[in-house]
């Protein structure tokens, strides 16, 4: 994995740091330099991992990214320690890839709480101190099922398009005053959420890698090394933009 120095200095607020992309993304950070503010509604045996070995390096919060109220306080709690320069916004969760008329309102509810107004409200308490200090890199989580469907279900595929919009947004608004956002498209990621696609002899899962142009899923430090990248100054004229990680999917 490449280096990158800049990281070394700076702070970052990282959610769904648990498992997966987020976990990896924080152990990519940490083993630069990066002090990492983890967030995530699980404090399992990977969170525990991270706090034994960068114990002076990684914090943690358990928050519930579906509730605003705690993710202010969160927020509040993580900038009486430090300024921050990145937050990355990569909680979030499937939808078993259900049609509209098989998804009910709580559900849609709860997927579009979960991966995209909590990212609407980390980055609404975290930009003011952002602008204040006049830079912050925000890179936010969306997916292939922000840009076709067929990624997931009615709520998760809505979702991500949104995510989409709101980062597009949110740089157009604030790049002119050293804000940053971009966001990431993955494809086919092995990783717990999409351990059903593992199960009865990985049949999905080998579909799906079939259907790939590269034959294969990634990792999810694949991801993390992306992350890297856009989070660098190697990475400060892209803005707005949506990077796919995919192995080809969309070319197709």
């Amino acid at each position: 994995m490449a280096t990158y120095p800049e990281l070394a200095e700076q702070h970052a607020l990282i959610t769904g740091v648990a498992s997966g992309i987020g976990y990896a993304q924080a152990a990519a950070f940490l083993a630069q330099g990066t002090t990492v503010f983890g967030v995530d509604r699980k404090h399992n045996t990977k969170v525990e991992q991270l706090l034994q070995q960068y114990s002076n390096q990684f914090y943690f919060e358990q928050v519930d990214v579906r509730d605003p109220a705690a993710i202010q306080t969160c927020v509040d709690h993580a900038l009486s320690h430090a300024k921050f320069e990145l937050l990355l916004n990569t909680a979030g969760i499937l939808d078993a890839y259900a049609p509209l008329l098989k998804t009910d309102l709580a559900s849609w509810q709860n997927i579009l709480a979960t991966n995209l107004t909590s990212q609407f409200l980390f980055t609404q308490a975290l930009l003011p101190q952002m602008l204040n200090q006049q830079h912050g890199v925000i890179i936010n989580m969306a997916s292939i099922a922000g840009l076709v469907a067929g990624g997931g279900g009615v709520a998760y595929t809505a979702a991500k398009h949104a995510i989409i919009g709101l980062t597009k947004q949110i740089d157009y608004d604030y790049a002119a005053v050293g804000i940053r956002a971009n966001c990431i498209a993955p494809g086919a990621i092995d990783t717990p959420m999409n351990a059903a696609d593992f199960r009865d002899g990985a049949q999905m899962a080998q579909q799906v890698a079939q259907q790939t142009p590269a034959q294969r899923w990634a990792q999810p430090e694949e991801v993390a090394a992306l992350s890297l990248f856009l989070a660098s100054p190697a990475a400060d004229y892209i803005h707005g933009s949506v990077i796919p990680i995919d192995g080809g999917w969309l070319e197709k």
